[in-house]
C-alpha cells in the first residue's frame, strides 16, 4: 500500500501522483456500491499492480470539495477577472466571493490585461479594487508588459493547491503557459457575439507549477447558491460579518430591520454602498429559492 494525491482524471480512470510517480488506477467497486467518486485534489491509500498501474483503496477524509468543477482538498481559489475584454464584473466577482467563501476555501483575486485600459480607467478599477483590499483580500495586478505582478502571482501558489475561476475569456490559460513554458495549453479566442471565450479544457486536471498544484478546469458551471441558508450569507462578507456584531437584534439579516449597524455604516461610508446591494441581491436569491424535497 501507498499514498499519493489524484492529479487528474479521465474515463474512469485515475492518475495517483506518488513521489513525481504517476500511477494510473481504477477505483474499488466498493466506492461505485456506496456512490462515492474519488475526486481530484483527493489524497489516496492506492494498491500497486506494478510500476504503472493500481487500484484505490481509500479516500482520506476531505477538507473541502466542489460539485463544478469536482475537485477536493483546495486551499485557494485564484478568481481571475480582466480589466477590459471582457470588462471587469463586480456583482460576478461578488458572487464567486461567497461561493467560495462558504466553502472554506481562500480567495486571491486577480486582474488581468490591464495594459488595454488607459490611465483614467486603471484609476478607476484600482480605486474599485481598494474596496476589496480594505475588507482583507488580496488583489494582484497583471499586465503584459510588466514582470512584477507575475513575480507576485507566483509566491502566492507557492506550496499551494489552487483553483482557477472567474470570467471566460480573462487569460486563465494564457497565464498558466506564461507561469510554466512549454505547457502549451489550448487558448481560444474571445467570442465577438458573446464577449467571452470558450472553454479550452475538458477535465480537471493539476498542474504543478514549482512547489505548487493549479487545478485547469473546465471551469464552474454552476454558482447557484442552493446550498447557502440565508443565515450564512453575512459570513461570506467579511465586513458585513464583522458589523453585524454590533447589530441591536441577533439574527439581523441588514435588510429592513431596525437599529441595524450594517445598514449605519452603509450610511456613513465604512462599507461599500455595491457591495451591500451585491449581498442584498443574493439575499433575496437565497429567499426566493423554491424549497427542496
Amino acid at each position: 500500500m501507498a499514498e499519493g494525491i489524484i492529479i487528474k482524471a479521465l474515463s474512469g480512470f485515475y492518475y495517483v501522483e506518488d513521489n513525481q510517480q504517476i500511477i494510473q488506477c481504477r477505483g474499488r467497486g466498493i466506492f461505485r456500491k456506496n456512490k462515492i467518486t474519488p475526486l481530484v485534489g483527493d489524497h489516496v491509500v492506492y494498491q500497486a499492480e506494478n510500476d504503472k498501474e493500481g487500484y484505490i483503496m481509500e479516500i482520506k477524509a476531505r477538507k473541502n470539495e466542489l460539485i463544478r468543477p469536482p475537485i477536493a482538498n483546495i486551499d485557494q481559489a485564484i478568481l481571475t477577472f480582466s480589466a477590459k475584454e471582457p470588462d471587469f464584473n463586480p456583482v460576478l466577482l461578488d458572487r464567486f466571493l461567497v461561493f467560495i467563501q462558504y466553502h472554506q476555501i481562500t480567495p486571491l483575486i486577480c486582474i488581468t490585461k490591464t495594459d488595454l485600459l488607459t490611465g483614467e480607467e486603471k484609476k478607476e478599477i484600482e480605486e474599485r479594487l481598494s474596496v476589496y483590499q480594505k475588507v482583507g483580500y488580496e488583489v494582484i495586478f497583471l499586465s503584459a508588459y510588466s514582470t512584477d505582478g507575475f513575480e507576485q502571482f507566483r509566491s502566492f501558489i507557492a506550496n499551494q493547491t489552487s483553483v482557477f475561476a472567474g470570467q471566460s475569456g480573462v487569460g486563465k490559460t494564457s497565464l498558466l503557459n506564461a507561469l510554466q513554458p512549454g505547457l502549451e495549453l489550448k487558448t481560444s479566442k474571445i467570442s465577438s457575439h458573446l464577449g467571452r471565450g470558450r472553454h479550452t479544457t475538458r477535465h480537471v486536471e493539476f498542474i504543478r507549477i514549482g512547489d505548487g498544484l493549479i487545478a485547469d478546469t473546465p471551469g464552474f458551471s454552476s454558482l447557484e447558491f442552493n446550498e447557502i441558508d440565508i443565515e450564512d450569507l453575512a459570513w461570506t462578507f467579511p465586513e458585513i460579518r464583522n458589523k453585524g456584531k454590533d447589530c441591536k437584534f441577533r439574527g439581523c439579516f441588514h435588510e429592513n430591520e431596525p437599529h441595524c449597524a450594517v445598514k449605519a455604516a452603509v450610511k456613513a461610508g465604512d462599507i461599500d454602498e455595491q457591495r451591500y446591494q451585491h449581498y442584498i441581491q443574493f439575499l433575496t436569491e437565497i429567499k426566493d429559492r423554491k424549497p427542496r424535497y
